[in-house]
């Protein structure tokens, strides 16, 4: 069994998520003040939504920080898995924010509120929702990046406000000039409908990093390294399973190498793999490898050239996501 690691910094994760905690509370701001001229349920509505932008960023930014502790004796992989709670939390809470405008809006449209100056609400709430996606793309970037679930959650949450709030402006904007009340509230109906959509689909991401669901995307992305720079000394690899923690990796496989290589030799080939990987990624990553010494029916697939073989070599086994995961070592009989 051979265990390697590669550890990266994380605070600059923490600085940008301190900032966007800071932003969203200067925005809510704003809002209510856009609320406070104009008597609009909409903006209301709106302002409210925002109070879950700052609850969500200062839990990004605590769970960030646990993240970047170091693993101890009750947490041997790490904090990293606190990302994946997070974010389904903000989700939650980005479902939740749906439903209030949803009511809100319901609301409005039984209950017909006259509004007063829109103007000024208008270039207020127009400014917000600009801030609002200039940080939620750099957090989306940002959290691309660095592989973090939690940057790229409260960038799409910050994203989909935007989209909210922008919905809020068209409808004041509708108003101010045709004196129809109605329409604001409709089309916060639209968006609030819009952001429960979002809200579930980070949720159900959140839920599958807890849940160690296989990533295709990510395995493949493996695969293809490991096909790209293979060697003819690596006869086998499989049983390979990846595992997110956060914005890390942790890397299960079992490899196959000739049985007579000595244990150094065998493990510095494995060493070779480990950085093969390494080079092609930015992230975080954490291996367990075991290595399996080569049997008799590891000739048919091997395509080494060395005095011990037994049998003469067949076919060369390609590795695909569903090869390289196989349980079993790999032969002609399981690979036909």
């Amino acid at each position: 069994m051979m265990t390697a690691s590669l550890q990266k910094p994380e605070k600059s994760r923490l600085t940008f998520q301190r900032n966007v905690a800071i932003i969203g509370v200067i925005l809510f701001i704003g809002k209510l003040i856009a609320w406070h001229l104009t008597n609009s349920d909409a903006v209301f509505s709106d302002a409210m939504e925002s109070i879950v932008n700052i609850i969500s960023a200062f839990m990004g930014l605590y769970s960030l920080y646990l993240a970047a502790q170091p693993r101890d004796e009750n947490h041997p992989y790490g904090h990293g898995k606190v990302e994946f709670v997070t974010s389904g939390v903000e989700g939650s809470l980005i479902i939740f924010a749906g439903i209030i405008i949803i009511v809100e809006a319901a609301d409005s449209l039984l209950h017909t509120n006259a509004l007063n100056k829109l103007d000024y609400g208008i270039f207020i709430v127009l400014g917000t929702a600009i801030a609002n996606y200039i940080m939620g793309y750099i957090s989306i970037e940002k959290g691309k990046k660095e592989n973090s679930l939690v940057l790229i959650s409260s960038g799409k949450h910050l994203q989909s406000d935007t989209i909210t709030t922008f919905g809020v402006v068209a409808s004041l904007v509708l108003v101010y000039f045709t004196k129809i009340y109605w329409i604001d509230a409709a089309v916060a109906l639209i968006f609030g409908t819009y952001i429960i959509f979002v809200g579930y689909k980070i949720v159900r991401k959140s839920l599958s990093g807890i849940m160690d669901e296989t990533d295709p995307e990510l395995l493949n992305a493996v695969v293809e390294v490991l096909a790209r720079k293979r060697k003819k000394e690596w006869i086998d690899i499989h049983n390979m399973k990846i595992q997110q923690y956060g914005s890390g990796l942790h890397i299960d496989a079992h490899i196959t190498l000739p049985w007579y290589n000595t244990l150094r030799d065998s493990h510095l080939e494995m060493e070779n793999i480990i950085k093969t990987l390494v080079a092609e990624t930015e992230r975080n990553v954490e291996f367990n490898f075991h290595m399996d010494d080569c049997k008799p029916h590891s000739c048919e697939i091997c395509q080494l050239e060395c005095s011990e073989r037994l049998h003469p070599f067949k076919k060369k086994i390609e590795w695909t996501v569903d090869s390289i995961s196989q349980v079993s070592k790999h032969n002609l009989e399981n690979n036909a």
